[in-house]
């Protein structure tokens, strides 16, 4: 098959041919026919993430056919259109078993823990906990952009955020988690402030229902804008960028007992980011991490998709061929095209 494959971090990636993968017998291989570009694959690419070995091959948000079955799974068979979350969980530890797939203790990563979806084929774990099925009528696009980004940015501001109609929701950064993110509060009801640098990404975040969109770059301290705008702060903020500007300004941004939900991953070099801990303090905020969301809660995000209350499709801005991805995937530690980019590995 052909595949995505870097040898170094930080180096140019290049298209080559590379052994098909075999289904483990718990598992399954997938036909990828969409696999979205995300800002985790750069940070993987640049050496960011621990558990990548190499040579390896990078992607995560996929949608596709079931090609080959393991002689354990029992729930899916050959010809299945199927997407996945990023976290693939084991299904047998103590947190899957309370049903937090999303921090299973024993998780796999396709393109982190083993070779991912930026390639023709993509072999994943526990295929009868993990896999979703993805609609007849649902394009492979919009289901791999589900995958990482849309799912997380739900559960982040549903489940963790617990946004509220008539609350203040800002968000920062507004790349594919930050606009799925605007997109999902708004369609709560809520009134959200989307933040960036970028005026084609805020012009995206007012299409898609920001009531007020804050140009980071023209202000000294967004945080004191988005308290102005919410008349006192924000009762949910998301970091949806991460990097400790993005964090600090997050938690500043909040009003009295307000909820931060960090979302963007924050690499540095000892490990860790400061935090306005005095405001946590004073205000009593709550502060929280959003890493992913499991397959078992995919159903109630796939009926609002199918309803067209969300519209994931709109965030996909520009389709690539596998041979365009490495060059992608370099850029995107620079402000890239808004929205989300989507590669097609068998155009």
């Amino acid at each position: 098959m052909r595949a995505v494959v870097f040898d170094h971090h930080g180096t140019p990636a290049e298209v080559r041919d590379v052994p098909d993968p075999h289904p483990a017998p718990h598992g399954v291989v997938v036909r990828v026919e969409a696999t979205g570009l995300c800002r985790s694959d750069w940070h993987g690419w640049m050496g960011h993430d621990p558990d990548i070995t190499l040579p390896h091959v990078p992607g995560h948000e996929l949608a596709g056919v079931v090609e080959a079955v393991g002689a354990g799974v029992t729930g899916w068979h050959p010809g299945d259109r199927v997407t996945v979350p990023f976290v693939c969980a084991c299904g047998s530890c103590p947190s899957c078993a309370a049903g937090d797939q999303q921090v299973c203790e024993r998780q796999t990563q396709p393109g982190f823990t083993h070779w991912g979806s930026f390639a023709q084929y993509v072999a994943l774990d526990h295929a009868d906990v993990n896999l979703v099925a993805v609609p007849q009528d649902m394009s492979y696009a919009t289901a791999a952009s589900l995958g990482c980004r849309f799912a997380t940015a739900f559960r982040a501001v549903v489940q963790q955020g617990r946004a509220a109609a008539g609350e203040w929701v800002s968000v920062y950064g507004c790349g594919g988690v930050g606009l799925s993110a605007v997109m999902i509060a708004a369609a709560c009801g809520a009134r959200v402030v989307a933040v960036d640098v970028s005026p084609r990404a805020l012009d995206l975040a007012g299409k898609f229902g920001a009531a007020h969109c804050v140009d980071a770059s023209d202000t000294a301290d967004p945080a004191a804008t988005v308290r102005d705008l919410t008349s006192g702060g924000a009762h949910l903020s998301l970091d949806a960028l991460g990097s400790p500007a993005t964090a600090a300004a997050s938690v500043n941004s909040l009003r009295r007992r307000g909820r931060h939900i960090q979302v963007g991953l924050l690499p540095s070099p000892d490990g860790t980011t400061p935090v306005p801990l005095a405001r946590a303090i004073a205000l009593e905020l709550e502060l929280r991490g959003s890493h992913g969301m499991p397959a078992h809660a995919y159903p109630a995000l796939l009926e609002l998709v199918r309803a067209r209350t969300l519209r994931p499709d709109l965030l996909v801005t520009r389709t690539i061929t596998l041979d365009q991805a490495p060059q992608a995937l370099a850029a995107m530690g620079t402000a890239g095209p808004a929205g989300v980019t989507v590669i097609e590995p068998w155009v």
